[in-house]
């Protein structure tokens, strides 16, 4: 196996070896969105999330909003991801799923290693657009060791179910060991592990769980967190390519055209720049790397990771 430093030297950007300048990606082909949050605070119950009081995100935040914005850019679908710890959450966006063609699949939230997570697991892979769980967040971080919590997400995994990872780049270690654990279960990291933006070098425990992943070929990275790595919440991250480049270019070494997938974050993402911003500095870095690997990274991937229902498909 190669070594942390080995890898980084000699791992090369595809997009040295290929033609600038391609096309935009064909009409028919579209965008899909693998991050977006929907939740509205008027409902009786409320929200656990955004915090009461915030001036961008304390609002009712639903899909004819989220498609009056991206539509016009191409997008052609969303995987929305959970935002709230509560099982009743679950269905409420299931519920707009089921009228709404535009979600194409949902990412909920359960607490594995908890009595009845089986059963609330199972009633809810009942419905055709649940794609997974997400932990890390509410879950209190990863717990590789446990093995009741080990047993539920291979639960997940035989249901033909992810796992999306909301973590931190201190995490990335426990990711490889996770995946390493349950081989059969795909894994999808969210926001490229949360790490800040800029030139080298990054955080050693990120770079090290990031090349120890390029072994383990159920982890997936998904692009979205860039502009919110900037820090700049006041709505000024920059546009220009090179400020994310970095970060990019290595997980292009790692992950490769079949293991990367865009992710919008909105609303989130609209404190730090407009949603053309995001999905354009993607766009940007994509161009050089050939309209197929385009077309994977937008979304080819995420169709098939997720098991979303295939492009130009009738949707249900």
């Amino acid at each position: 196996m190669l070594s942390r430093r080995e890898f980084l030297r000699n791992a090369t950007v595809a997009a040295a070896a290929t033609a600038a300048g391609c096309s935009g990606l064909v009409a028919t082909d579209g965008i899909i969105d693998t991050h977006t949050h929907f939740y509205d605070p008027t409902r009786p119950a409320g929200v656990s999330w955004p915090p009461e009081g915030d001036p961008v995100l304390q609002r009712p935040v639903l899909p004819p909003e989220y498609r009056r914005i991206a539509e016009p850019l191409g997008i052609t679908g969303t995987v929305v991801v959970e935002a709230s710890p509560r099982d009743e959450d679950n269905e409420w966006i299931l519920d707009l799923a089921d009228r709404d063609p535009f979600l194409l699949g949902f990412i909920g939230f359960l607490h594995p290693g908890r009595p009845g997570f089986r059963e609330r697991l199972e009633r809810l892979a009942r419905r055709p657009k649940f794609r997974g769980i997400r932990v890390g967040g509410w879950n209190e971080g990863l717990r590789p060791s446990d093995p009741a919590w080990i047993k539920d997400l291979e639960r997940v995994g035989e249901l033909g179910l992810t796992v999306d990872l909301l973590v931190g780049p201190r995490e990335m270690p426990a990711v490889e060991q996770l995946a390493a654990r349950i081989p059969r279960l795909s894994f999808v990291v969210d926001h490229c592990a949360n790490i800040r933006m800029g030139p080298p070098p990054h955080e050693s425990a990120w770079v090290d769980g990031i090349v120890a992943c390029h072994y383990r070929d159920n982890v997936f990275m998904k692009l979205s967190g860039l502009v919110e790595g900037t820090g700049r919440s006041d709505g000024s991250a920059p546009r220009g390519l090179e400020a994310y480049r970095p970060v990019l270019d290595t997980l292009w070494r790692v992950f490769g055209e079949d293991r990367l997938m865009f992710g919008s974050n909105w609303p989130v993402s609209s404190r730090f720049a407009p949603f053309a911003t995001v999905l354009g500095i993607l766009d940007d870095y994509l161009k050089p790397m050939g309209q197929g690997a385009r077309r994977k990274v937008l979304a080819r991937n995420a169709a098939r990771i997720y098991g979303l229902q295939p492009l130009g498909s009738p949707k249900p």
